[in-house]
C-alpha cells in the first residue's frame, strides 16, 4: 500500500496564493505520474495538473498559467503552487499517484483531500 498525505490547503482571498504538498509513503516501488485533482460541491472530480516521472506537465485549461505542478522524486513528493486564485478554484484538492509494483500492476492511489476555499 501507498499512503498519500496532502497539506497546505486553507482559506485565501481572491488573487492570493497557496502551495499544496503531497507526501507519498509506504511500500513504494516506482511512482509514475503524479497529479492533482479537485472536486467542487455538486461537480465531478476533475484533473487539475499532472506531472510524469520525466517531468512533463499537463494542466487543465482553467488553471494554465496560474498553477504550477512540481515533484521531488527523491522525497516522493508532489507540489501544486497556486497563484492568482479565483473563487471558482474552491474545491477539495486530491493528490493522486500512478504506482508501479515490481512485476505487478499499475495501481492508482489517492490522498484524503485538502480543502481550498477562495473568497471573493
Amino acid at each position: 500500500q501507498v499512503q498519500l498525505v496532502e497539506s497546505g490547503g486553507g482559506l485565501v482571498q481572491a488573487g492570493g496564493s497557496l502551495r499544496l504538498s503531497c507526501a507519498a509513503s509506504g511500500s513504494i516501488f516506482r511512482i509514475n505520474a503524479m497529479g492533482w485533482y479537485r472536486q467542487a460541491p455538486g461537480k465531478q472530480r476533475e484533473l487539475v495538473a499532472l506531472i510524469t516521472s520525466g517531468g512533463s506537465t499537463n494542466y487543465a485549461d482553467s488553471v494554465e498559467g496560474r498553477f504550477t505542478i512540481s515533484r521531488d522524486n527523491a522525497k516522493n513528493m508532489v507540489y501544486l503552487q497556486m497563484n492568482s486564485l479565483k473563487p471558482e478554484d474552491t474545491a477539495v484538492y486530491y493528490c493522486n499517484v500512478d504506482h508501479q509494483y515490481a512485476l505487478g500492476p499499475r495501481v492508482p492511489f489517492w490522498g484524503q483531500g485538502t480543502q481550498v476555499t477562495v473568497s471573493s
